[in-house]
C-alpha cells in the first residue's frame, strides 16, 4: 500500500505503488504517440475505484495487477 502522504506520481498505481504502465501518461510526458492504453479495454469495479485516495483521483491510474486482483476477489 502506498503511504498516504507520498506525492502523487502519475506513473504509479495509487493503490500499490507499482508501475501502472499508463500509455496516456507516457504520451503526455513524452509528446510521442502511444498505442491505446491497456486500461481502455479493462473493467474497473466501482469498489476498486473507490479505494483510490481522493488526492490521486484523475491523477494516477490503477495498475493491471490491482485490477486483476480485484477481479479475482483479492483486495489490492
Amino acid at each position: 500500500m502506498r503511504p498516504a502522504s507520498a506525492p502523487i506520481d502519475p506513473t504509479r498505481c495509487p493503490l500499490c505503488g507499482g508501475a501502472n504502465a499508463c500509455a496516456m501518461e507516457a504520451e503526455r510526458a513524452s509528446g510521442q504517440p502511444q498505442a491505446p492504453c491497456w486500461c481502455t479495454q479493462a473493467a474497473f469495479a466501482p469498489a476498486l475505484r473507490a479505494q483510490v485516495p481522493a488526492a490521486a483521483r484523475g491523477r494516477a491510474c490503477i495498475c493491471a495487477a490491482c485490477v486483476r486482483q480485484a477481479a479475482e476477489g483479492a483486495v489490492p
